[in-house]
């Protein structure tokens, strides 16, 4: 999910780029990531004839509708973290040792 979201919000990103947006996340993790998106179709890689290699990853029409399906749910996250951890506060203080 967050690999999409940065994608979502750059019209393409080189790999290099998405590691370093993406916090924590494995060179190795990453590679596999984007591959299994490639080929769910949710991402389009463009290898550039260029020395170094370069490699540039872009959101399909499919990335870009699934992307807007988790914005919703992204924003209702945000807006109510708080009642969450109000909840999880109120449990957490029933709860017998």
């Amino acid at each position: 999910m967050l690999i999409l979201e940065e994608l979502a919000g750059h019209e393409h990103l080189r790999f290099t780029q998405v590691g370093r947006l993406v916090p924590g996340i494995s060179q190795k993790m990453l590679t596999q990531t984007l591959r299994q998106m490639e080929r769910d179709g949710l991402v389009d890689r463009t290898v550039h004839p260029v020395i170094p290699p370069r490699v540039d990853y872009r959101l399909t029409d499919l990335g870009t509708s699934l992307a807007a399906a988790f914005c919703g749910v992204w924003q209702w996250a945000e807006a109510n973290l708080g009642r969450i951890e109000s909840a999880r506060g109120a449990f957490d203080g029933r709860a017998t040792p």
